[in-house]
């Protein structure tokens, strides 16, 4: 009998409302930022910042749904999405971005060639 093996790592991290972090996170799995993070987020799934959170530094991801307010750098492999209640100021680097009607964004995008992948260093230059 054969046993499906998967390497997907399905942690769901939380930053609950209310919380704030000063420093780096780094994740295997998908994270949740309902709060305030002063720092760097580094996350081999989604990061979903919701809209009470607050993310002042950088992110870098496979996706991200961004609904709250980020003032970041932001470097994302795959699919980025601003949400209606969105408010990003800071620079995004990703595969494709999605912005819905509402969305807030003073910056600049640069979709050209492949993101950065989440397993390169976050000052590392490519």
């Amino acid at each position: 009998m054969a046993k499906n093996v998967s390497n997907e790592n399905n942690t769901v991290n939380l930053l609950g409302n209310g919380t704030v972090i000063k420093g780096d996170i780094q994740s295997d799995g998908d994270f949740r930022i309902d709060g305030k993070l002063i720092g760097s987020i580094v996350s081999k799934g989604k990061v979903v910042v919701g809209t009470t959170g607050n993310v002042e530094g950088e992110i870098k991801c496979k996706n991200a749904d961004i609904s709250g307010k980020l003032k970041a750098q932001v470097h994302v492999e795959q699919l980025t999405s601003l949400k209606a209640t969105s408010e990003f100021s800071g620079d995004i680097k990703t595969g494709k971005l999605a912005i819905e009607p509402g969305a807030k964004f003073s910056g600049t995008c640069d979709m050209e060639g492949n993101a950065p992948s989440v397993n390169q260093p976050l000052n590392e230059k490519r």
